[in-house]
């Protein structure tokens, strides 16, 4: 569904991904880990057209994404949920779901999206007129991966979506996750909570200072002693010394 072929990509003059290359097939989740500042939310920027690559091909299904513009590559169906959620504070739930369907004129779809995701998120239907500024931050989460849903997307870009939210409602939110792929949604899933990914992607990367530096199934990567190490926490750390 997506291919990376040796990405380079920054800010100005800054070089953050230095020539990576990934592949990603369809009803995969694949995940991306790596320690603050390795490039982990400049490379699904790039994906989506936030940021333009300096060198490299990325290819989602069979389109060079080079070529479009950020609307553009939503529209071909595929959609972020960024990190920091950004959702619209002063709309409400209902008004923030609506504006995910902004490429969509058809009233009928619309509402039939927003009846489907009420089920999947049962939250929102209850807060659907509350402003989106007074939800905790779990219901802020579930309401930024609804709207990106309501754009029918074919390969959803997640970044960080458990930063900040209690152990509960981490739980709840990779839950969520792993049911979306289980209908056959492709996910490509950028996260600092190691153990947590891994443990429902099928495949990895692991990045360091803009390259990759390891990657394979997501149980090679969790029993890889160097991965469990420096990502998946002192447990592992204590026993491997």
């Amino acid at each position: 569904m997506l291919k990376i072929l040796n990405l380079e990509t920054g800010y100005g003059n800054l070089k953050v991904l230095k020539g990576i290359s990934l592949h990603i097939k369809e009803k995969e989740i694949i995940t991306i880990i790596g320690a603050n500042g390795a490039g982990k939310s400049t490379l699904v920027k790039t994906i989506v057209g936030l940021i333009k690559p300096f060198k490299g091909e990325i290819i989602y299904k069979n389109k060079l994404l080079n070529k479009f513009n950020t609307e553009e590559i939503v529209k071909l169906g595929c959609a972020l949920v960024p990190e920091g959620r950004h959702i619209f504070s002063t709309l409400t739930v209902k008004e923030n779901l609506e504006l995910g369907a902004y490429s969509n004129y058809n009233k009928a779809d619309i509402k039939r999206n927003i009846e489907k995701l009420n089920e999947l998120f049962p939250i929102l239907k209850k807060r659907e007129k509350q402003l989106a500024g007074t939800l905790s931050g779990g219901e802020q989460q579930m309401l930024a991966l609804a709207r990106a849903l309501m754009a029918n997307p074919d390969l959803l870009l997640l970044d960080e979506p458990s930063l900040g939210l209690a152990p509960v409602i981490v739980n709840e939110i990779f839950k969520k996750i792993k049911e979306l792929n289980e209908t056959g949604l492709t996910i490509l899933l950028i996260e600092q909570n190691a153990k947590k990914a891994l443990n429902i992607a099928h495949r990895g990367y692991v990045l360091s200072t803009g390259k990759f530096i390891i990657e394979g199934t997501a149980e090679d990567l969790l029993n890889n002693h160097d991965v469990q190490r420096a990502y998946l926490g002192k447990e592992y750390r204590s026993i491997n010394e």
